[in-house]
């Protein structure tokens, strides 16, 4: 088996959620749940998403989850989310998540991260266009940045 690396080595995208894990977070071992460390990045999913959409929004798909290294109590948690793609009712962001280690080595490390797509729904649960103004906004950024990704 060939091992990985992720292409990111910097974070990537608007930080959105910063947090601390605390010892009921984590294992016998002290380190972080995976499904702990998912939910912190499926909030700042939906806080993104919502900021564009400005509509209710659902988590409907998570591509490509991976967990790259471990999280310890008392580490900083930062995710990071970056708009990819944008339909009529979806929203896709790449989530990722960092971890500082602030007591001792005070590096950063990329813990997570994954593909995370949303839905824009009304009060009863049915998809709703993406319409807002900085949805245009978004959507007119978006085009400028796969100009320059490709």
């Amino acid at each position: 088996m060939t091992e990985q690396k992720s292409k990111l080595s910097e974070p990537a995208g608007d930080l959105t959620i910063r947090t601390v894990p605390m010892p009921g977070d984590a294992n016998h071992n002290g380190d972080i749940f995976g499904g702990w460390l998912m939910s912190q990045m499926d909030l700042s999913g939906v806080i993104a998403a919502g900021e564009i959409t400005r509509t209710r929004v659902t988590t409907i798909a998570v591509e490509s989850i991976r967990f790259w290294n471990p999280v310890h109590v008392g580490d900083t948690v930062c995710v990071y989310t970056k708009l990819k793609r944008m339909g009529n009712t979806s929203i896709t962001f790449l989530v990722n998540a960092w971890a500082i280690d602030i007591s001792r080595t005070k590096t950063r490390r990329l813990v997570t991260e994954a593909n995370f797509v949303y839905v824009s729904i009304d009060e009863k649960g049915k998809l709703l266009p993406i319409k807002s103004k900085y949805a245009d906004k978004a959507r007119q950024n978006i085009n400028k940045w796969n100009k320059f990704t490709k």
